[in-house]
């Protein structure tokens, strides 16, 4: 295999079972390269809410540490970097980035009023990307939805218009996902509705230039750092203490685990061991390629 396919294998690695992975082409990793390492202006959406059990709503652990590390990867390319995010998971995603690149600005979507919103934020930015990783999309019922198909709309501020603008202005974008509610995630409704629980309610409707989708959120934005890596022949992954910090301040910040709804250090319910795993296999695979591109 080539480090092509030996990053995707690591990223489609389905330690909880959603089904989706396994079903999949392989991921257009050789056009995710191109697009971020060309990417100029990169605008980040990310941030899933979570209904806690005492009525609270608050952001998931994915998404927030994974754009953490795409934005470094970015940013160390010579890439303007913004991420824009809802109440519910701002304070986790600048806890995030405080530990990787703490200057990057975060933007706060508004509950209401949100086309118009985003509008004037491409607008401001004049994005050469638009990347969402764990962000909600709207399904072809017009609704968001959480894995289990409950309706999220009343805690999700409505931002999956960024898609529709984009292609009006020719903005490449770029999403990652992983069970397919998620923004973009569209490109693979055939796989979704056959392989993953409640897949035709919660299947979103738009497609993104380029999705890649993982057994978790966070693990393609070390991928993302991965492709730049080979891209630049920098090193730009996070170290494992790096990761571990991102994990503890996003929880320290409130947020929670998307699936057991705990302030605790897991993602998706695997413990944050796993996560360093995948780090640590990601970092060998990235450190061998370069090596054998030096010799």
């Amino acid at each position: 295999m080539n480090f092509f396919d030996k990053l995707d294998a690591v990223m489609k690695q389905d330690f909880g079972g959603r089904g989706l992975l396994g079903s999949l082409p392989p991921s257009p990793l050789s056009l995710a390269a191109k697009e971020l390492f060309c990417a100029r202006r990169a605008l980040i959406l990310t941030g899933f809410p979570v209904l806690c059990p005492d009525g609270s709503v608050i952001g998931e652990t994915d998404g927030p540490l994974g754009s953490a590390d795409l934005a470094f990867a970015l940013k160390a390319n010579g890439c303007q970097v913004t991420v824009a995010t809802d109440a519910h998971s701002s304070e986790l995603v600048k806890a995030a980035l405080s530990v990787r690149c703490p200057d990057v600005p975060v933007t706060v979507l508004p509950e209401t009023g949100t086309r118009a919103f985003s509008e004037q934020l491409l607008d401001t930015l004049c994005p050469t990307h638009v990347i969402t990783l764990e962000r909600p999309g709207k399904a072809a019922d017009g609704h968001y939805h959480n894995m289990r198909g409950e309706i999220i709309d009343f805690m999700t501020a409505d931002a999956d218009c960024f898609l529709e603008l984009a292609a009006r202005r020719n903005i490449r974008t770029l999403s990652i996902g992983d069970g397919g509610n998620e923004m973009g995630m569209g490109a693979f409704r055939k796989e979704i509705e056959s392989f993953v629980p409640c897949g035709e309610i919660i299947c979103t409707a738009a497609s993104a230039d380029c999705v890649l989708a993982g057994g978790v959120s966070n693990w393609w934005g070390i991928g993302a750092a991965a492709l730049l890596s080979m891209e630049t022949g920098a090193f730009l992954l996070p170290s494992e203490a790096q990761e571990t910090e991102m994990l503890r301040r996003v929880i320290e910040a409130g947020g929670v685990d998307g699936t057991t709804k705990l302030r605790e250090m897991t993602v998706d319910h695997l413990p944050l061991s796993v996560h360093l795993e995948i780090l640590r296999d990601v970092s060998s695979l990235v450190r061998k390629a370069q090596e054998e591109q030096a010799a």
